[in-house]
């Protein structure tokens, strides 16, 4: 049991800075299109 919930927060967290790290990088270079790396 411990080691699933575990397992799920680590997921959720990963989640969060992926979009974290999105929305950064969108309200950074709104004028970027999104494929660019820039």
């Amino acid at each position: 049991m411990v080691q699933i919930i575990l397992v799920y927060v680590a997921l959720a967290l990963a989640l969060l800075f992926l979009i974290k790290k999105f929305f950064i990088k969108n309200k950074k270079k709104s004028s970027c299109s999104k494929d660019c790396d820039c």
